[in-house]
């Protein structure tokens, strides 16, 4: 335990490279329990409005796809914003540039329940969402530099299971406050929530020891040149295929289910339709028993493993009981968790330089196929209805698989030691 807490305060060797904390120790404590904070700050804010759109349609007067967009605009500001925030955080740093981002998004959030109009709404949703963008372009990164390559795999799915606790807690406030003040109060409530999140992260964040600036002097030209090395890399490139593709399906069904549900035979209130949420908790659980999982079986094994639980949740909601659909619910939610465990902390460990930029590339995929599918989906549900809905969105699965049985790399046998 002494060694612990030693390579905890100091290097391994004198004037040598920084070799993270190790898992238990106060700074790894510490760096996870931050992100905690920042993976509440931004997904509360990031997706309060989803469970909050049949109120918002109602009251506005708008379809379900237009909706929608309150949440596709803020992904897209994010996705827009991811690259931008790594080049940032290069010569900055990582701390100092989330929290920079963190500030920023819950002064924006906390003037969305004023916008006087649907327009103002979606540009200022737009604007928080480019401003959260800083946060997820550079946790894993951050997380990376900082814990020790030993413990990085578990560590990225503490994080992400944090993440769906900040998802979680937004939709499960915005719901109940919603139904009896409005969908505004309902969003104000989320932001006032996001911002002692905030000063958490600031409070919580060790200085950190594994970053180390890089020079942006050669220009727009030299900061381009850092994303070819991501996109020459197939592995790389099938990861960003699975954020896109299985990001875009999960968004679909946590927008459009709530539709589904109010309407006849259902006729859910809005606070039981936010209470759908807690499916998210079978993703907390699934994004960190992967890490083990992974070790044992390989990573590609179960990336599809988890694409496959997603499928066959999938499957599931396309009954009519409401008991089976909540069964699928959260099976759908553990596999999509399980998957981005996997493949949001494989693309650290494939990225060789530029790993703020990799993971950036990978965050970009991730809030495009939010926003492009979880919008464009909904014209698939109006129009056709849920089954269809769900018909295209395994389609996508599919595509997914496809990429990841056919670019990234299985599990590489162990080597018996020569006699």
């Amino acid at each position: 335990m002494g060694r612990r807490k030693s390579a905890d305060k100091v290097p391994t060797a004198v004037g040598g490279p920084w070799e993270g904390h190790l898992q238990g120790s106060n700074g790894y404590r510490r760096v996870l329990a931050a992100l905690a904070c920042s993976g509440v700050a931004t997904f509360a804010q990031l997706y309060s409005v989803q469970g909050l759109l049949p109120l918002m349609s109602r009251d506005l007067g708008i379809t379900a796809a237009q909706a929608a967009l309150s949440v596709s605009a803020a992904t897209v500001g994010l996705a827009i914003a991811v690259l931008p925030w790594s080049f940032a955080a290069d010569r900055l740093g990582r701390v100092r540039t989330m929290g920079l981002a963190v500030v920023m998004a819950t002064i924006l959030g906390l003037m969305v329940p004023a916008a006087p109009t649907f327009e103002i709404l979606l540009l200022l949703r737009v604007l928080e969402g480019a401003a959260l963008g800083g946060v997820p372009a550079l946790a894993i990164a951050y997380l990376t530099e900082e814990i020790s390559p030993r413990h990085a795999g578990a560590a990225a799915g503490v994080y992400v299971a944090g993440t769906t606790i900040g998802g979680l807690s937004g939709r499960l406030i915005a719901g109940p406050v919603a139904e009896i003040a409005g969908w505004r109060m309902g969003t104000l409530v989320v932001s006032l929530c996001a911002a002692a999140a905030a000063v958490g992260f600031l409070m919580l964040a060790p200085k950190p020891r594994g970053f180390v600036p890089v020079s942006t002097s050669g220009g727009f030209g030299g900061v381009l040149r850092k994303l070819v090395p991501q996109l020459r890399n197939k592995s790389l490139l099938a990861l960003y295929a699975q954020a896109f593709l299985l990001m875009g399906s999960f968004v679909s069904v946590y927008n459009y289910l709530g539709f589904r549900l109010e309407a006849p035979p259902y006729l859910l209130p809005a606070s039981a339709i936010a209470l759908l949420f807690l499916a998210y908790l079978s993703g907390t659980v699934s994004s960190r028993a992967v890490a083990g999982l992974a070790t044992r079986f390989g990573k590609r094994a179960i990336l599809l493993a988890s694409t496959g639980v997603m499928v066959a949740g999938l499957a599931l909601t396309l009954a009519h009981p409401l008991a089976v659909i909540l069964v699928g619910l959260v099976l759908f939610t553990a596999g999509f968790f399980g998957a981005h465990s996997i493949a949001s902390g494989w693309t650290g460990a494939l990225a060789v330089t530029g790993r703020a930029q990799a993971s950036s590339l990978y965050n970009l995929s991730y809030y495009a196929g939010s926003s492009l599918v979880g919008w464009s989906a909904g014209f698939v549900f109006q129009q056709f209805g849920w089954t269809a809905m769900a018909g295209a969105l395994a389609v996508l699965a599919a595509l997914a698989v496809a990429a990841a049985l056919g670019l990234l790399p299985g599990r590489q046998p162990r080597r018996r030691p020569t006699q």
